[in-house]
């Protein structure tokens, strides 16, 4: 079983911190989006994977091969931003006739890995959404099967949408349907979709099977991305690093502070991500996520997103700042 991650994206929702730092490394509950997707499988037993990155793509090779250096890992190039099915069939030489795990870069959730790895059919995961315009979307039978894919579907024909996790087996069909949709210039918005080649192997007869996950945390953009952290906060538990004690400061769980932090004179939480080796001082943080190496003081942030290496000093704002900031919100 080999797992795909595309990680090629430019993540322009988030900008910008992702001018400089790849959506997937953004940190969520003391972790990285990308190392809470490769934790999950790793635990269920898949140790083959192949990334598909782009846009500082360095930086990804660089943070897995840090992290993960046990694991069999390749890393293929797109250079072209043509869309989801044009990065999987990048990948054909490497899986050939393998089964796989797709997950995009983005896609959290909570679900039984090991149940979908040893699925006997292909699996797409999917959540029941509000409105499932903006989604892929499957109609499914009353015994599970998927009996149709849609991207973003402006009317659509049900509620279930993919949240970014595929289970293939018939790979040889999804290959040739990837081949075969590029070639005749089928595209979905602008770009060769994965969607669109998943419905192809439906029409060319693969059974596709409907799996619900519990949870999916929606990493998309700033609002989405701080509400996920609290809830990841509140199930993973607080997370302090050992041997660590902050000066006159009071602690509101859930917090995950990581090691080589400095935090004095300060209210921290609840629901508060710090990156390692952050200088916090005189300030009152909650419902934020704070960067690596980053230096606040006198500061009272809510709701905020604050980049590595990033320095604040002022008073109460809700502020979305990319990394190598230096911002003085005094007054003159």
């Amino acid at each position: 079983m080999k797992a795909i991650i595309p990680v090629a994206g430019a993540g322009t929702k988030l900008r910008p911190h992702t001018y400089t730092q790849p959506k997937a490394l953004i940190p969520l509950a003391g972790k990285t989006i990308l190392s809470i997707i490769v934790d999950q499988l790793v635990d269920a037993g898949v140790n083959e994977f192949i990334f598909i990155i782009g846009y500082l793509g360095d930086k990804i090779q660089d943070f897995v091969r840090e992290k993960y250096p046990d694991l069999n890992t390749h890393f293929i190039q797109q250079n072209e931003r043509l869309g989801i099915g044009h990065a999987i069939l990048l990948t054909r030489d490497l899986v050939q006739e393998d089964e796989v795990i797709i997950v995009l870069g983005d896609s959290i959730c909570e679900y039984d890995v090991r149940a979908v790895i040893n699925s006997e059919s292909s699996l797409l995961c999917v959540k029941r959404v509000d409105d499932p315009r903006d989604f892929g979307v499957a109609e499914i039978n009353e015994d599970g099967q998927i009996t149709r894919v849609v991207e973003k579907p402006q009317i659509p024909k049900s509620n279930m949408a993919l949240v970014g996790i595929y289970r293939i087996r018939e790979t040889g069909v999804l290959f040739n349907c990837l081949d075969n949709n590029i070639r005749d210039n089928v595209t979905s918005y602008g770009e060769f979709n994965l969607t669109d080649a998943l419905e192809c192997m439906i029409q060319r007869g693969a059974v596709i099977r409907s799996f619900k996950v519990q949870n999916w945390f929606d990493c998309g953009k700033k609002e989405t991305l701080l509400e996920s952290n609290a809830t990841l906060l509140r199930k993973m538990g607080q997370s302090i690093a050992d041997e660590q004690q902050f000066e006159n400061t009071i602690i509101v769980p859930p917090v995950s502070i990581a090691a080589g932090c400095d935090i004095s004179n300060s209210i921290i939480g609840p629901n508060v991500a710090i990156g390692e080796c952050v200088t916090i001082t005189d300030s009152i943080i909650k419902d934020s996520i704070i960067g690596a190496f980053s230096d606040l003081k006198d500061i009272v942030l809510t709701h905020s997103l604050i980049g590595s290496d990033t320095e604040v000093r002022g008073e109460s704002r809700s502020l979305n700042i990319g990394d190598n900031t230096d911002i003085d919100l005094g007054k003159r």
